[in-house]
């Protein structure tokens, strides 16, 4: 799960981290009142999307040449027109696609003093099954960049669960930062509250960019983007009520709701699977044979039969689907439950589009008899390569 930046800063913020005073705006009318709070005599104006790439991002709505989603203002009033501008437009980065996201609340911050701006993140480095921690020298809004064409300039390691954070790991980031004096001990304390943060709350990703040196040498976040694992959230009810369901798909929403996996892209086959590596696979060998995967959708491994018609449902009300693959390898899950599941999703929703089959394992036998004694019309595939060819050729005519 994901929040916005003024969330993940007001988390932050609990923890003892330094990030500027800023309030958050959901009504153009509340602006002037809201960066008169602040101090100035500088505020930053900040669109709020589960997005990155604000600064370089542009507004359908806006006029030619007006500049991004982060913008200055030296004023109240400023503050207060940029934050009408932003309001209700929908904003368009590298990371929204040309479709782009509704803008339904900006944050007006207090402006700071940059004298040097770093790159920092923590995440979860499951190769390793540790936290690892990554910075850079070079912050900012082209870290990607710096990250592939110079990687020399970007530091990572992780940390031993069994010590958990140390002060060396804060001297490490603070020496390869060029930190000096009494900044160094901030690095420390910093780095071991976000350490802490990161494992108290169940994160999967805190990444602060740009991390800054004031002018007055002092440490703060200036941008924070926080995501959660979902699985942990029972234990969090603060966290989970941050959730923003204006960000997040409505199919996805829904699929989550049946505690099934989905995401949706940008192609026409549907593919419906027990397992993620399983998704990777199908998603892979169609597109080798020509096709594009229209979502990725995993019924886990004890699937019921209305959890399954629950993802049928889903998979067919893309109007992008031209055909559907169903590909189960039975283990935990059974082939009979994932037939009886299809077959009742048909008979109540109908299908108009082609539709290939692939069981293989646990009661596989018994599935593919219910399948052929419905009277469905289904395409039976022998393994993933014949479905994937089968799939592409129905949808090609």
């Amino acid at each position: 799960m994901n929040i916005h930046e003024y969330q993940a800063k007001a988390l932050l913020r609990s923890f003892g981290a330094p990030v500027p005073d800023g309030r958050v705006v959901l009504r153009a009318e509340h602006a002037k009142s809201a960066a008169g709070e602040i101090g100035g005599p500088l505020w930053v104006v900040k669109a709020q999307i589960h997005a990155g790439g604000r600064g370089k991002g542009y507004f359908k709505e806006a006029d030619a040449g007006e500049r991004g989603g982060v913008r200055l203002a030296r004023s109240v009033e400023e503050a207060a027109a940029e934050t009408r501008k932003m309001l209700g437009r929908t904003l368009v980065t590298e990371q929204t696609g040309p479709k782009g996201k509704q803008v339904n609340r900006v944050y007006i911050e207090d402006g700071s003093r940059i004298v040097n701006e770093f790159y920092l993140a923590l995440l979860v480095d499951r190769q390793a099954s540790r936290i690892s921690f990554i910075c850079s020298t070079n912050g900012g809004m082209d870290i990607e960049e710096i990250a592939v064409s110079t990687p020399e300039k970007v530091l990572s390691f992780s940390v031993n669960p069994v010590t958990g954070y140390q002060s060396f790991h804060g001297r490490r980031i603070a020496f390869a930062l060029g930190l000096e004096g009494r900044q160094i001990k901030r690095c420390v304390a910093l780095m071991g509250l976000l350490y802490r943060a990161f494992v108290e709350k169940d994160m999967e990703l805190l990444e602060v960019n740009p991390l800054i040196v004031t002018d007055t040498g002092g440490l703060q976040i200036i941008d924070a983007k926080i995501s959660f694992d979902d699985n942990a959230l029972y234990r969090h009810s603060d966290i989970a009520d941050l959730r923003d369901e204006t960000e997040e798909d409505s199919t996805e929403q829904e699929a989550a709701r049946h505690d099934l996996t989905y995401v949706a892209l940008d192609g026409e086959i549907g593919c419906m699977v027990n397992g993620a590596g399983l998704a990777m696979a199908t998603m892979d060998i169609i597109k080798r044979h020509g096709g594009e995967p229209a979502n990725f959708l995993d019924v886990g491994g004890g699937a019921t039969a209305e959890k399954v018609t629950a993802a049928f449902k889903i998979i067919t009300s893309d109007p992008n689907v031209k055909g559907i693959l169903v590909n189960i390898f039975g283990g935990i899950m059974r082939c009979d439950i994932i037939a009886e599941g299809i077959v009742d999703a048909v008979k109540e929703i109908g299908l108009e589009v082609p539709l290939v089959v692939r069981l293989e394992g646990t009661n596989d036998a018994k599935g593919k008899e219910i399948i052929n004694n419905s009277g469905l019309d289904v395409i039976a595939a022998v393994d993933l390569k014949d479905g994937a060819q089968k799939i592409v050729k129905a949808i090609q005519g």
